[in-house]
């Protein structure tokens, strides 16, 4: 397989998980709904670290800003630290079990929340609510299948 054709399987995974998080939900639903961007850049940046790392963090971030209406930046900053940090442990992080792993991704979750908290905290006046983080279990819950299904894919189209 060829590097671009594998680059283009890889933004095209991207790219579902951006449509994925702009779709619309019911409200009541809305509060549940998994961090998709950061589970697909964050399989991709553990298994392929010298391929897919903060630069596509930074791009795919301002996208998401873009489709959200968000203020420009403050979901790529907050994936380039997160991925940033997953780069770094690359190694730790797939060598351990994959419900260690959801453990992990459910910290990171929770750190990106946060630091897109923060950020809006700094530009309008909102609060934290309970609700604001129910998102982090269902990104944990969800974090074994999107592994499984996204290893699949890596190794049947010989992702390298």
């Amino acid at each position: 397989m060829t590097s671009a054709n594998g680059r283009f399987k890889i933004i095209l995974t991207l790219i579902v998980a951006l449509l994925l998080t702009a779709l619309p939900v019911p409200e009541p639903l809305n509060h549940f709904r998994p961090d998709w961007l950061l589970l697909v850049l964050g399989y991709w940046c553990m298994a392929l670290p010298y391929r897919v790392s903060i630069g596509y963090a930074w791009i795919t971030g301002l996208t998401l800003d873009i489709l959200l209406g968000a203020p420009l930046g403050i979901h790529s900053l907050a994936l380039s630290i997160v991925i940033y940090i997953i780069v770094m442990n690359h190694r730790l992080i797939r060598n351990i079990s994959l419900w260690q792993q959801a453990l992990i991704v459910g910290f990171l979750t929770m750190l990106n929340k946060l630091i897109i908290f923060w950020a809006e905290k700094l530009l309008f006046d909102i609060s934290i609510t309970p609700m604001y983080l129910w998102s982090i279990l269902t990104t944990m819950l969800i974090w074994p299948w999107i592994f499984l299904i996204l290893r699949k894919i890596r190794r049947q189209f010989a992702i390298r």
